[in-house]
């Protein structure tokens, strides 16, 4: 075992933590709107924008992530009608094509884990509500979303970890994150066991502050 090497690793892979922590924020920032929606469609009455929902979370929820990537970064680039679009300025560049497969992965899981929250509400907290005529609107605001977000916290703890764990995927497309830095470093020194020792301690450290944030909400919004 290099200590030397592992020691020289660090600093290196705690620069590229900070790639990996805005890909992490921006992903699950534009994951949790798309996943609200879309929960909020799985459970319209209209069959059309509730089937259309679900198949959106199926489709991102049953296909391997890199290949979302691949598809995103690599698939949308072949079609020269797309190039010419004003959506190319966006989609060309490597950080927003893995950000945008994080966010549209992220939101499928966060809308099942959104709706399923929903769903546990039980009826009477609504009634309540609109015996006191409170509006439905109101109700919805003010009600049921936040009890929905606190008893999804547990799975949506998770989520986050299994996302940010998904971010060493950035790497396939040329991001220099905490993996693609490792990579970078293995390819210099031949040291794989070592370089991936240390990559390996720092999402585990970020795991370690994500669990005890997320136990840290649920004791801090029990009810």
């Amino acid at each position: 075992m290099d200590f030397t090497i592992m020691a020289t690793s660090l600093p290196k892979l705690l620069s590229a933590t900070v790639i990996t922590l805005k890909l992490l924020s921006l992903s699950l920032f534009f994951g949790i709107f798309i996943g609200l929606l879309f929960a909020i469609l799985r459970l319209n009455k209209n069959p059309f924008l509730s089937k259309f929902a679900y198949g959106y979370s199926y489709v991102f929820r049953g296909t391997p992530l890199l290949v979302q990537i691949f598809i995103i970064y690599f698939g949308l680039g072949q079609i020269e009608y797309f190039r010419t679009t004003f959506l190319w300025v966006i989609f060309k560049e490597p950080y927003w094509c893995a950000i945008i497969a994080f966010a549209l992965n992220t939101g499928a899981y966060t809308s099942e884990i959104l709706r399923s929250a929903f769903e546990t509400i039980k009826p009477g907290i609504i009634e309540a509500g609109k015996s006191l005529g409170i509006s439905n609107k109101i109700i919805f605001y003010k009600i049921q979303i936040p009890v929905a977000i606190r008893q999804s916290l547990p799975a949506y703890g998770n989520e986050i970890i299994l996302m940010m764990k998904g971010t060493s995927l950035a790497s396939t497309v040329t991001l220099m994150d905490i993996t693609g830095v490792a990579k970078y470093i293995i390819s210099t020194t031949f040291k794989p066991i070592e370089v991936f020792i240390v990559a390996g301690g720092i999402y585990l450290f970020m795991t370690f502050i994500i669990h005890n944030f997320i136990k840290y909400l649920e004791k801090r919004f029990s009810f």
